[in-house]
């Protein structure tokens, strides 16, 4: 680990020398960033990386936000989605055309999954893809996209054979959201926000060089962008008595004398605790997994934030008393940012936002379901569409 900080530090050094992040644009500067492989230390060298250990990306990003370099573009939250499953999955020539402009956020992205036919079963997914030569022609519609109103590209899963078991007949690709075809429309939320939107797609054209992974092989290739969200969702590790839990305990340090009773202070410390062993679980799975892509920790992460946090800010709310129900603005709005956990938006705004995060990423009903078969060995639910083509499995 030595060596690897010494080299680290190294390019680090040599790229402030040629590039002070003071005197150009946060767009221009990245872009230097991922040339000397500080981009995403995990990936190969050559891809924007050194190909060293995932934990060692914070230590290159605290170095060079202290030299200037703006922090993370909350924006960008999806390169840590569609970034991995590209590095996995892609060809040379997707990679070369995508991951780039990605880290530097000349392109943003969002996520094409969800479809309102399909619900919690992502495999059952309608959306059509049909190639026609060096294109494919799409045709669905997607639900819940995230900041789809602001993307330049989208990770879309689609339907390429249906003739096949619903795993099998999948494929992955990187939709240009301007085509021509493409519909974005808001979905407002109770916050007043329209963070999420559903996408229609009407003979979309996609050229087969924008493919991600093979034909048929949609599945895999979404595997690695469902990992990857869940810990993105679930897998922070704010400073000790930060994020969430820190927003109930400046409720709680305002509260008169006579209102921290024994009952409310039990229940703060509770959470507390709670927040506190998933804070130091997330800290142990960031310096045990050795290669970019989570495996099953995720999971946990992701299940026990989003009870965690929905249980921190109702908990706030009761303690706010009817002063919890005034002074929020439910104006309708198009947000350009993204705030997954609500923290530091203030509890009344994230009490309601916290709803969300029991749904995103897959429900806490699925989270349980994988931990159960996948970590625990558990005996699966029975799935008697498991084997059958695709097409002939009845949907409502």
């Amino acid at each position: 680990m030595t060596n690897e900080l010494a080299q680290i530090d190294d390019a680090i050094d040599a790229l402030l020398a040629d590039h002070d992040p003071k005197e150009m644009s946060t767009v221009e500067f990245r872009g230097h960033q991922f040339d000397r492989g500080l981009g995403v230390i995990h990936f190969p060298v050559g891809r924007g990386g050194m190909g060293l250990a995932p934990p060692l990306q914070k230590h290159i990003d605290k170095r060079l936000i202290e030299a200037g370099r703006a922090p993370e573009d909350p924006t960008m939250f999806f390169r840590f989605l569609a970034g991995p499953t590209i590095e996995a999955h892609g060809s040379d020539a997707v990679k070369d055309r995508f991951l780039r402009p990605m880290f530097t956020g000349e392109e943003r992205w969002c996520q094409l999954f969800c479809e309102p036919g399909a619900g919690s079963d992502f495999a059952g997914l309608a959306a059509k893809a049909i190639r026609d030569g060096d294109e494919w022609v799409v045709n669905g519609q997607k639900v819940w996209n995230t900041l789809a109103h602001l993307a330049d590209f989208g990770m879309l899963v689609t339907r390429t054979d249906p003739s096949l078991p619903k795993h099998k007949g999948m494929t992955y690709f990187g939709v240009d959201m301007r085509s021509e075809g493409v519909e974005v429309r808001p979905l407002r939320q109770i916050t007043g926000e329209a963070e999420f939107n559903e996408v229609y797609l009407t003979e979309v054209r996609i050229p087969d060089s924008h493919r991600i992974g093979d034909v048929g092989e949609g599945w895999r290739a979404s595997l690695t962008t469902l990992m990857n969200e869940r810990t993105a969702i679930g897998g922070g590790t704010p400073k000790r008595g930060g994020g969430s839990i820190g927003d109930l305990l400046a409720v709680w340090n305002k509260l008169p004398a006579d209102e921290q009773t024994p009952v409310r202070r039990n229940r703060v410390t509770k959470l507390w605790a709670r927040a506190e062993a998933l804070r130091l679980t997330n800290i142990r799975a960031s310096q045990n997994r050795k290669v970019g892509n989570p495996g099953p920790e995720g999971s946990v992460a992701k299940t026990m934030f989003a009870e965690l946090n929905k249980e921190v800010y109702e908990t706030a709310i009761d303690l706010l008393g009817l002063s919890g129900l005034v002074d929020y603005d439910f104006t309708y709005r198009a947000p350009e940012t993204l705030d997954v956990s609500g923290s530091g938006s203030g509890p009344r705004y994230a009490f309601l936002r916290a709803r969300a995060n029991s749904i995103e990423g897959g429900t806490s009903e699925i989270m349980r379901n994988i931990l159960g078969e996948q970590v625990l060995g558990l005996p699966g639910e029975p799935r008697v569409d498991k084997d059958r083509p695709w097409i002939e499995v009845p949907r409502s």
